[in-house]
């Protein structure tokens, strides 16, 4: 067999954003099909997507330090392992006692490998020898677009074919994904980052002001893109009265579709743009997709604005890890958790909040969808902050990390 090499590895990386587009997207595409199976109400159900986000939370939480002692290669490779039998779990485990105790345990599962995959593709991906860090992180996360497409798109068409009830299959059909990849990862060369010897410390990166300032990008970018992305379905079919099928296609895949064209983009083009202006102007659109989405009494107009908004929150999180990294060059391992952290904040907060707040209404998902406006709009704020420090350059409140080692 031929020696893999890093463009193997880089391949490896894309698949994994694919697994994490699988554990994020085929769920919520059934959560009117476990409400009438399983007799569960709109608050649980926002609590699977809680439990998805917390648990992967609390994963970058300890994998700063753990991932350093185990590994990039065994972490990575253990992430795939769970998100499969999380996965296979969900088709399992509600057949067994409590069908809502069983979701959650598949939940837990493939969260925990989410959440692991999250802080380990980029810095793989970083190490890998790459001329162009900036287009090759885009272009990275632009698969994780394409995953959820192609869940949205296979999801629906085949739930359609074969009858909703069959939807366990599914589960087990898409598991195949990580298993696969687990194998892949055993055989290709990881790599560390470079600047991983000289990696700075968590309390370093914790009196940064340039850090916070990124963190609340992320949990902001985070919130603007689940927050839509995770109601989306439900939102189409209950909010818009549009059926499943066309649903699904036109507001969530078309939803993830754009922002795939976005990144793709970002990373053709990026170099040659102002990061954070792009993002600001970015937030703008975003905004006015969420109250088109919210507000407009034409369904198809609505799912333009579930579509859009998808091309409009496309570059927050790349370009954001983009910036990070360049302000931050040994930020290591520790910054890459620590960032998605905060966007996984964000990817809990920002769907909870929807559901929360539309439960408080009567079931309204537009009232939640307006709600969700505030994170864009918090993302937009800081971009400009962003924007107004870069051009001070004698700046001493924000210490440059570039030049400071463990």
């Amino acid at each position: 067999m031929a020696k893999l090499t890093y463009k193997h590895t880089l391949s490896a990386c894309f698949i994994g954003c694919i697994t994490q587009a699988i554990i994020n997207n085929f769920a919520p595409l059934l959560f009117l099909t476990f409400q009438t199976e399983f007799s569960i109400g709109l608050d649980k159900i926002t609590m699977l997507v809680t439990i998805n986000f917390v648990t992967q939370l609390i994963v970058d939480m300890l994998s700063a330090k753990v991932v350093d002692k185990i590994g990039y290669k065994p972490c990575i490779i253990a992430a795939h392992v769970f998100c499969a039998s999380g996965l296979i779990g969900l088709a399992l485990f509600p057949g067994v006692g409590d069908p809502y105790a069983g979701l959650l345990i598949a939940v837990v599962l493939y969260a925990i490998g989410g959440g692991l995959i999250e802080v380990l593709v980029s810095p793989i991906a970083e190490a890998c020898p790459t001329t162009d860090k900036t287009g090759a992180m885009s272009l990275l996360h632009s698969f994780y677009c394409w995953g959820s497409a192609a869940v949205i798109l296979v999801t629906t068409l085949l739930l359609l074919a074969i009858g909703s009830e069959h939807w366990r299959w599914l589960a087990v059909g898409w598991a195949a994904v990580p298993i696969f990849n687990a194998i892949y990862y055993g055989f290709v060369p990881v790599g560390k980052l470079q600047e991983e010897e000289g990696g700075t410390r968590l309390r370093t990166l914790f009196s940064s002001g340039t850090f916070w300032l990124f963190a609340v990008m992320m949990l902001c970018a985070g919130a603007s893109e689940l927050s839509m992305s995770q109601w989306a379905s439900a939102f189409a079919e209950s909010g818009l009265g549009i059926s499943k099928t066309m649903g699904d296609l036109f507001g969530p895949c078309l939803f993830a579709v754009l922002m795939g064209v976005a990144r793709v983009l970002y990373a053709r083009f990026g170099a040659r743009l102002n990061a954070p202006l792009t993002i600001a102007c970015s937030c703008v659109l975003c905004v006015a997709s969420y109250l088109l989405a919210a507000l407009s009494p034409i369904p198809a107009l609505g799912l333009v604005g579930c579509a859009l908004c998808g091309l409009s929150v496309g570059i927050f999180w790349p370009a954001t890890f983009s910036l990070a990294i360049g302000r931050m060059p040994k930020g290591g391992t520790a910054l890459f958790a620590i960032l998605s952290l905060g966007g996984d904040v964000g990817c809990t907060v920002g769907p909870t909040l929807v559901g929360l707040v539309s439960d408080a209404r009567g079931g309204e998902l537009s009232t939640g969808l307006l709600f969700a406006m505030i994170f864009p709009i918090v993302l937009a704020i800081c971009s400009v902050l962003l924007l107004v420090i870069s051009r001070k350059k004698h700046s001493t409140d924000l210490p440059d990390l570039s030049s400071q080692n463990d």
